[in-house]
């Protein structure tokens, strides 16, 4: 059974098409060669990722209930606009988190290479930036609950986040080395005898077939 995604089909498609362009450097090497591959599935989900996923979930609403106390000792002592920079930066860090979370969760369980690759952006674009913040403007007024809860965010964030690239770069490799190995597969099984001398000549995979690969 498959789990619905939030993702649109477009930003998947999106999503998937950098992920095959960034990891995968050379998608036409040795079309013409055979090879020796195993066609079995290897698994590729994180176990080290899936952890710190799984403590994350548990700290998030620590965090966010220590930042709101926090939040409302200090938010009279604070100038407006950064009273507004901060309620701003709170709610985007809470929304963005849950849906972070759960993109992690079903892109590495399920190895689903376009909501990997989002959790991957939405922590390097959106959360990182904003837990810096938050954790190095001295203007905000940062209390000691606030500085061990933001430490320890952090921590989780740059964890996941050099964890997540190399699960990433190994699922888009592996994903789209079995989907060549089923279009060869595919193309034998309708190539007749006498064609052979074609077979051989036969041209490699599309860049859009790579990224159909990447899809799934």
């Amino acid at each position: 059974m498959s789990l619905h995604t939030p993702l649109p089909s477009n930003v998947r498609h999106g999503l998937a098409s950098i992920s095959g362009s960034f990891f995968i450097q050379n998608k036409t090497r040795d079309c013409g060669e055979s090879h020796s591959y195993h066609t079995g599935h290897e698994v590729v989900s994180s176990l080290p990722l899936q952890m710190t996923l799984y403590f994350n979930v548990f700290f998030f609403p620590i965090w966010f209930i220590s930042e709101v106390i926090m939040l409302e000792l200090k938010y009279h002592l604070l100038p407006g606009y950064y009273q507004f920079l901060l309620v701003t930066a709170v709610t985007i860090l809470t929304v963005i988190e849950s849906l972070r979370l759960y993109l992690g969760y079903i892109g590495n369980l399920h190895e689903k290479v376009p909501e990997l690759a989002g959790f991957l952006l939405l922590t390097l674009l959106i959360q990182m930036p904003l837990i810096l913040f938050l954790l190095t403007d001295e203007k905000i007024i940062i209390l000691p609950l606030e500085f061990v809860v933001h430490t320890i965010y952090i921590i989780f964030l740059k964890t996941e986040l050099f964890v997540s690239f190399f699960v990433l770069k190994v699922m888009t490799r592996q994903l789209a080395t079995q989907f060549y190995l089923q279009w060869t597969d595919d193309l034998e099984s309708k190539v007749l005898p006498t064609q052979t001398k074609e077979h051989q000549n036969r041209g490699c995979m599309t860049e859009q077939q790579h990224n159909d690969a990447l899809m799934y």
